[in-house]
């Protein structure tokens, strides 16, 4: 049989199985156990996560708080999410393109402390997708219609679109930085 060690919690005084809950490998059948005080809200959101995943809407950004330790995010498809771990263990998770991917955190040592699935939804509220023979065109009306850019679209209008986003970044950026100074 194991050995018992007697612990204090709260005034209240228990015995723990040296072979089992000390262990982290459960106590035997015929032994009293502890019954396991309810988690914190964090630990129960966690919990949430890991077992139904996360969403997130294309081109939203959503902020999820971590286990404690996480230094490193790894995406297992960079063009469906991005996950940055922001100080005070905050992630932010931008959902790309519509689909599945996996994320996994890890500590320091690069050891692993979660995996989750991610899914990335379409943003059903104001998307339209304009065909002109077999060219497709996606176009986000919000109120007025812009060009988006959606998996699936034509080459030229892709290229476009993406274009544009991308001198719209460049000028954002640079603004930002010259209001930084």
């Amino acid at each position: 049989m194991a050995a018992k060690i007697t612990a204090a919690l709260s005034g209240f005084r228990f015995p723990l199985l040296a072979a089992g809950l000390l262990a982290g490998t459960g106590a035997l059948a015929n032994e009293p156990q502890l019954a396991a005080a309810p988690p914190p809200a964090h630990e129960a959101a966690v919990a949430d996560m890991l077992t139904h995943g996360l969403t997130v809407t294309m081109d939203q950004a959503r902020i999820v708080r971590l286990p404690a330790r996480v230094t490193t995010l790894v995406i297992g498809n960079p063009l469906i999410a991005d996950a940055v771990v922001q100080t005070g263990g905050l992630m932010v998770l931008t959902g790309k393109g519509i689909g599945s991917t996996n994320l996994i955190a890890l500590n320091q040592r690069g050891e692993q402390l979660m995996s989750v699935q991610v899914r990335v939804r379409p943003q059903n509220d104001a998307v339209v997708q304009v065909y002109r023979g077999i060219e497709r065109e996606t176009y986000s009306c919000t109120p007025t219609c812009e060009r988006t850019i959606a998996i699936g679209d034509s080459k030229p209008f892709f290229d476009t679109a993406l274009s544009n986003s991308r001198s719209r970044d460049g000028a954002a950026s640079a603004r930002g930085a010259a209001a930084a100074r």
